[in-house]
């Protein structure tokens, strides 16, 4: 079997995690049975460039169970924990092509890999892989029925491609299911860019000034997490409506250049670029700590931070320590890339459980629908969505109300008024 992963020897020591994390995702777990059984993806050839952790093990390994042939890719450089890639290649004979650390040159031959066995359905997380096959392998558009994104960026992408009419297969949006964004973005994305931040830097956040740039859902999700803890958090935006949110959650709400000089750590969520930029590194405090958790490095404008330095080193474990003209000193944490996977481990696998869910039965709607689907970006069906809903709820041992036959025709009614 083909792959490439950093050390096959580690493959038992990511089986265990695997395992782990198996034991959080109840739904995925009842996916893998019903897909063991019926085989509804017998067959089909499916790419996944997705973060290389050991969620996403169980959704391959998910897949797979349903009959799939799937080959699985990195979506961003740091994010593979490479015990897991080992396991899934070793253990599962899963063809996989990641590596943690790996450059811009190896991370695209390894989207090369994944693509060589001509994909009929595609899975992103940043859509690297529709990118790469509208534009370098455009011979292989014929063999793909359609695919799915996992995150806000790639979705931007798609629908800019949707809108130029230039998007040549469906493709539908897990990142707008409620059990996506609500949930992973949220409550995933608040704890583990904070795990991440504390894990890299091992600073006290409570009593510090955080600087959260976006109050999306993930930016929601981690000024909560930063106020909790004790942080004073101050949130910019550049959406009237999402900063009156913020700042009636709260949170003081200021434009960058008035957060540069009174924050301690800086946090960008926007899914844009430069949103940190050389006028805002020159301003901030001494020692200040910046990390990006939005999908590319690019919301952080590191040439800029090199320009303004006379020097770098790594202090830490993912940490670089620029200096400034003047002896100041910027910190950058995981090279400005996700902060929750390049320095932690990601989302804890209980919400990706509800994440990873739509990704499997979403790809099970697509064969089973591809033929009535148009070329552009789809929601989750609401059956789908509610379906994960009901099923994490069983998972975690929680009952809810159901309306009787009075109050389903009420409701249906337009007669009974008040």
């Amino acid at each position: 079997m083909n792959y490439d992963v950093k050390d096959i020897t580690l493959a038992d020591q990511g089986k265990l995690k695997i395992e782990w994390a198996e034991a959080s995702m109840p739904v995925l777990r009842l996916i893998k049975q019903r897909f063991a059984k019926q085989q509804p993806l017998n067959g089909v050839r499916i790419t996944a460039c997705l973060h290389v952790t050991t969620e996403t093990a169980n959704l391959a390994k998910t897949l797979k169970a349903g009959g799939a042939d799937v080959r699985l890719c990195a979506s961003n450089p740091l994010s593979t924990q490479d015990d897991v890639a080992a396991s899934l290649a070793q253990h599962d004979g899963i063809p996989v092509f990641a590596i943690k650390g790996e450059d811009n040159k190896t991370y695209y031959e390894h989207i090369e890999a994944a693509i060589e066995h001509k994909p009929q359905i595609t899975m992103d997380d940043g859509a690297d892989v529709v990118s790469a096959l509208h534009s370098s392998h455009k011979s292989l558009l014929k063999h793909v029925l359609g695919g799915t994104e996992e995150t806000t960026t790639g979705v931007i992408r798609l629908r800019s491609m949707a809108q130029k009419k230039v998007l040549k297969f469906p493709v539908i949006s897990v990142n707008d299911a409620d059990t996506k964004h609500l949930f992973d973005n949220r409550y995933g994305t608040g704890q583990s860019t904070l795990d991440g931040i504390i894990r890299g830097t091992n600073r006290l956040v409570c009593g510090s000034t955080v600087v959260v740039a976006g109050y999306g859902w993930c930016g929601r999700g981690i000024a909560i997490r930063a106020k909790g803890m004790g942080a004073d958090v101050i949130v910019t935006e550049i959406d009237p409506v999402k900063a009156i949110e913020a700042a009636m959650d709260g949170y003081r709400v200021m434009p960058m250049e008035q957060a540069a000089p009174v924050g301690d750590f800086f946090i960008t969520v926007t899914g844009n670029l430069k949103v940190i930029r050389g006028e805002h590194f020159a301003a901030m405090k001494n020692g200040a700590i910046v990390c990006n958790s939005g999908h590319f490095n690019v919301e952080i404008d590191i040439p800029a931070l090199e320009k303004l330095s006379t020097k770098k080193r790594l202090v830490r474990v993912g940490v670089e320590e620029f200096t400034l003209k003047g002896g100041k000193k910027v910190n950058l944490l995981g090279e400005g890339r996700l902060v929750n996977l390049a320095l932690a481990e990601g989302h804890p696998s209980s919400v990706m459980d509800m994440s990873f869910a739509n990704q499997a039965l979403s790809a099970e709607y697509i064969y089973k629908n591809y033929k009535k689907l148009e070329k552009k970006v789809y929601p989750v069906p609401v059956v789908i969505d509610k379906e994960i809903a009901r099923l994490k709820l069983a998972g975690m041992g929680m009952k809810i109300d159901k309306l009787t036959k009075e109050q389903e025709k009420y409701l249906a009614s337009w007669e009974m008024g008040t």
